[in-house]
């Protein structure tokens, strides 16, 4: 059975999960790793532009 505390389900447009797919076999990943990087190249894009650490914005955004 799956843990639900690590990982969830998310709806996406066809459209988006058709440009996911064609990422994904542009650079070999699945696309769980593929959304997880683009979530982590944001954070550090965000992160970067406020002037704190990646770590920083993670608690930021997590609410601690």
């Amino acid at each position: 059975q799956m843990d639900i505390t690590k990982w969830k389900s998310v709806a996406v447009r066809a459209d988006d999960y058709k440009l996911l797919k064609g990422m994904c076999k542009e650079k070999f990943r699945a696309p769980g790793g593929m959304i997880s990087k683009l979530v982590d190249d944001y954070i550090k894009f965000r992160a970067k532009k406020e002037g704190i650490t990646a770590e920083a914005y993670k608690k930021k955004l997590n609410g601690k």
